[in-house]
């Protein structure tokens, strides 16, 4: 059997991975389907690959399942997305008890409907002594996010703004900064996900779209982390 086909041996090096979900759309389109058929599969996936990531040992994964700017998608696409996140809430509620996560929503769940967030509000309290976290980036953009994390501090009457001050001020401060962000789909580039958290994390891209992405392909990106040797600006 392949190298890659093993399930690696992650250790604490790597307790916090943190996926772009890019592709959804052109996977659809590569069968001639319409880009909400993508997101359905994307979604399929995604719940899959949350869980192996579980099953190899890293504790905490984020996705960036919606950003500030895809409001700006068409409706039929956006109303789509709106709807697999309703049915996942309800999956989460069902299956409580069949997965060990701690569900957290990250960004401003603000304008997202009652219903959503109440959703969200009671997937995230009967979930919160889970040992896995799943961190899931909605409506979320990173400079929104420092900026909501400035305007916090200020509101608390700080004149002196520390960077521990900011780090505890943004959505992600219940956890550790990601120690390696995948994106997949082609594209090279953050797109506004975790700008301040990502000073030192590995970066990896891959041509794979995200509906595509396997566990094979996990164990590859795992193996590459290891391959690498984190400085932090030392020698």
């Amino acid at each position: 059997m392949a190298e890659s086909n093993k399930a690696p041996l992650v250790d604490e090096r790597l307790s916090h991975i943190a996926f772009i979900m890019d592709g959804n759309g052109r996977w659809a389109s590569k069968k001639m389907m319409p880009r909400t058929f993508g997101h359905k599969h994307g979604a399929e996936n995604f719940k899959k690959i949350v869980q192996y990531c579980g099953d190899i040992g890293i504790k905490i994964v984020t996705v960036y399942a919606f950003s500030t700017e895809n409001w700006g998608r068409p409706q039929n696409e956006v109303d789509t997305i709106m709807n697999l996140l309703s049915e996942y809430l309800d999956t989460c509620e069902r299956e409580m008890e069949e997965h060990n996560i701690r569900y957290r929503f990250i960004g401003d769940m603000s304008v997202l409907t009652p219903e959503l967030q109440r959703k969200i509000a009671y997937v995230e309290e009967i979930s919160k002594d889970k040992d896995l976290l799943l961190n899931v980036a909605l409506n979320y953009g990173s400079r929104a996010e420092i900026v909501n994390a400035f305007n916090k501090i200020v509101k608390s009457g700080k004149t002196e703004i520390t960077e521990a001050d900011i780090s505890d001020a943004l959505y992600t401060a219940h956890c550790p900064d990601p120690d390696m962000i995948v994106r997949t789909g082609g594209d090279i580039r953050l797109s506004n996900f975790l700008l301040w958290q990502a000073q030192y994390s590995e970066l990896y891209f891959t041509d794979v779209l995200w509906p595509d992405l396997s566990k094979e392909n996990i164990n590859e990106i795992v193996q590459e982390f290891y391959n690498r040797k984190r400085k932090y600006g030392k020698v």
